[in-house]
């Protein structure tokens, strides 16, 4: 027997796939030098939040300098509510943080406050009252209606202290003078009491919120179809009064 028969045998090397090859490693190395892919959803998230945030800012400027009625004022929660539609809770609040802020560098901090109290938050709460199209009409519209009151009282309060004046006085005024006609149109010769008058009052400014949130479905109703964010369909007496049948 010869050295040689008796040396043990070497391994064969197994050419597996996993063993390095020239072509492998150029395939790796440039894969490393490749940037990494970035969504094209999270730009266009921001660019959009930022653009609808500045168009309800917008939207409010204009209607404080160059006032065209009702007109503007029925878009004030809308761009707010669209983004709560397209990109969710988050950028919807994130537009509303972005309008106030807008607004106090171009009309002051008080003029701000009015606007992200109600129509900031009221775009944020229609925007999820519409969302996924899961809440009737009367709900959102109750809802809008609690919130833009509240607001109501929040500006008197605001303007009040920044007058030095007790605003709610004006609107008790006003509002005794608009029963005193009805009394008198009805032939009812009593004055009407204090508590009377301020539940008038409130009465009142009920249902001048709940007129303009009705006024605000109608509008975001028509715009969002074409937009292709639909939100919750009208009662039925609605579609058919507007000819708009889906």
């Amino acid at each position: 027997m010869s050295i040689l028969d008796s040396l043990p045998d070497e391994p064969e090397k197994d050419p597996s796939p996993e063993s390095p090859t020239p072509q492998n490693h150029w395939l790796d190395k440039e894969q490393q030098l490749m940037p990494p892919q970035i969504k094209a959803v999270a730009p266009l998230r921001m660019v959009e939040t930022a653009f609808l945030a500045s168009t309800a800012s917008l939207i409010w400027f204009i209607n404080f300098y160059f006032p065209l009625g009702p007109v503007l004022r029925i878009f004030f929660p809308v761009p707010i509510a669209l983004v709560y539609l397209r990109w969710g809770k988050r950028a919807a609040w994130m537009a509303a943080l972005t309008s106030g802020l807008l607004l106090t560098v171009l009309m002051g901090p008080a003029r701000s406050l009015l606007f992200v109290m109600p129509y900031g938050f009221m775009g944020v709460l229609l925007g999820a009252t519409w969302y996924r199209r899961r809440v009737p009409w009367i709900v959102s519209i109750t809802l809008g209606t609690l919130l833009g009151t509240l607001g109501v009282f929040f500006r008197l309060w605001l303007l009040s202290i920044l007058s030095g004046e007790d605003l709610w006085i004006y609107v008790i005024t006003q509002v005794t003078e608009f029963i005193e006609w009805v009394f008198l149109k009805l032939s009812l010769l009593v004055s009407p009491s204090v508590f009377l008058i301020q539940v008038g009052a409130i009465a009142l400014i009920l249902l001048n919120n709940f007129i303009y949130l009705f006024v605000v479905h109608l509008a975001a109703w028509f715009l969002f179809d074409r937009l292709g964010n639909p939100i919750p369909r009208p009662p039925r007496w609605v579609q058919v009064l507007m000819d708009y049948e889906v």
